[in-house]
């Protein structure tokens, strides 16, 4: 798709995720000089039109109940406006990672921890409570933790506020592994929604998986009429008995059983633990995984904001390598796969240890087994184990190469030149818009050797639309 060069007042610097309904852009407010985030929706018309009206008031409703709170636990909202073809919200930026991510990549917490993490979030809930705002869908997905080791809570999309027309009898909204019973009954519900909500969040902590899982009938049966299995006895629990009692009362199937309001729970949390509760969680656990990088490789930097001093790639490497590398596992890890690779070759000096080292990393088995794959094709394979570590800078005659899903590239490809740049540029330009340009001498800075060149590029296209992109490229002369 083609994506705008502004929105309102803001600049478009990159895009950050990209959906069904809309896209998440990272902006800069030229007014008050700060990077923002820009959540998005898609008018739309036609056989959809009923189905977009809804969306369009929750999306309305998301930046009323979020923009009514004010409070260091819940990402702030500065704006909504409309653009003609979408509607927007202007947000606070937030650098870090959600909990369902620490979650699925099976980071283990401390008892501090997790009693920090989930004080942190009650402390967020009862604000919002306070306010007349239930938030209706928390999750470990809508929980971010910070690079300070700080809890937010995000998307109050399906929010029910005071003044909110959107909640409709015998309606269920949620996402159903972290819906209270009465959700799924179509009961009347109020703010203990979130209290059974947040237990579920705080079970995951504990146990590394949630209380109940299953397809959605048996899901919806397992949360009205069982109970739950204490998390300490689950086999491998990493922690004893402390919280069961207290996720037990959170769990609740009747509303008037659990904690009477989220301070409540909280103040059961902190006495289970028998001390404070640390303010933020320890760096140890919130670096657990590498940090995502402050400006994302579709980053336009405006004038007067400076790029990262810290990402320069290690210097005993050919930087055409590591872009090579870092396209590969970009397929299977996303944006990560930059932070991955800078890690990792300051830790390695040849290719096939760095390769081992990144699949490592990955923990899906398939992923990984695709991307050492890729590298025994055309890279350990190919370069003797030298890789152009230490003492090989990569020239001419070096040996490298390895290979994308796909096929081979390699380092004695043919250079990119201001014709391709621009042939390339064009073709780019037609998924992305104007951060094409921006996108593509990126890209050419990092490399100059063709086929990791329109690797970078297809990289930064949306998923769906890479094949095709890369077939194009390669018809380039």
């Amino acid at each position: 798709m083609n994506h705008p060069d502004k929105l309102g007042k803001y600049q478009i610097t990159g895009v950050l995720g990209e959906g069904a309904m809309g896209v998440v852009y990272r902006g800069f407010d030229p007014d008050i000089r700060r990077v923002v985030a820009l959540k998005t929706i898609r008018k739309q018309g036609g056989e959809g039109a009923q189905a977009a009206a809804q969306s369009a008031a929750r999306f309305r409703n998301e930046a009323q109940a979020a923009g009514r709170l004010l409070h260091p636990g819940i990402v702030g909202v500065y704006d909504f406006g409309d653009d003609g073809s979408v509607a927007y919200i202007a947000m606070e930026y937030v650098e870090g990672h959600t909990l369902s991510y620490y979650l699925s990549q099976r980071v283990r917490f401390s008892e501090a921890d997790v009693a920090s993490m989930a004080s942190q979030l009650l402390e967020a809930l009862a604000h919002a409570h306070e306010h007349g705002v239930w938030h209706r869908d928390i999750k470990p997905s809508n929980v971010i933790m910070t690079k300070a080791g700080r809890i937010k809570i995000a998307d109050f999309g399906i929010a029910r506020t005071d003044t909110s027309g959107l909640t409709m009898a015998n309606s269920v909204l949620g996402t159903p592994m972290y819906m209270a019973p009465e959700q799924f009954m179509g009961r009347p519900i109020d703010h203990r929604v979130d209290v059974y909500s947040a237990g579920v969040v705080f079970y995951q902590l504990l146990a590394g998986r949630a209380p109940f899982v299953g397809p959605h009938e048996a899901l919806m049966y397992k949360v009205v009429n069982e109970v739950p299995v204490p998390p300490s006895t689950l086999e491998g629990a990493p922690h004893g008995p402390r919280f069961d009692e207290v996720v037990a009362t959170a769990l609740s199937k009747e509303p008037r059983a659990r904690y009477a309001n989220a301070s409540a729970f909280r103040d059961a949390v902190l006495a289970a633990l028998g001390q404070p509760a640390p303010s933020a969680v320890s760096r140890e656990a919130v670096f657990a995984l590498p940090m995502p990088t402050e400006y994302a490789p579709t980053e336009r930097i405006p004038t007067g904001v400076a790029p990262p001093t810290n990402s320069a790639p290690p210097t005993h490497w050919d930087p055409t390598v590591l872009a090579q590398v870092e396209a590969a596992l970009a397929r299977h890890v996303g944006p990560l796969a930059a932070v991955m690779v800078r890690r990792a070759a300051k830790e390695c000096h040849d290719l096939p240890a760095l390769q081992a080292r990144l699949g490592e990393q990955i923990t899906s088995a398939a992923a990984r087994e695709a991307f050492l794959g890729q590298a025994s094709k055309g890279g350990a394979g190919g370069t003797g184990g030298t890789g152009g570590g230490a003492g090989s800078r990569g020239s001419a005659s070096s040996p490298h190469t390895f290979a994308p899903a796909g096929g081979t590239f390699a380092g004695a490809s043919t250079p990119v030149n201001e014709t391709l740049m621009d042939q390339s540029l064009r073709l780019l330009s037609v998924h992305l818009g104007p951060i094409a340009r921006v996108v593509v001498k990126r890209a050419a800075e990092r490399t100059r050797q063709r086929e990791a060149f329109f690797s970078l590029l297809a990289e930064a296209a949306p998923e769906a639309v890479r094949q095709k992109l890369l077939a194009d490229l390669h018809k380039l002369p």
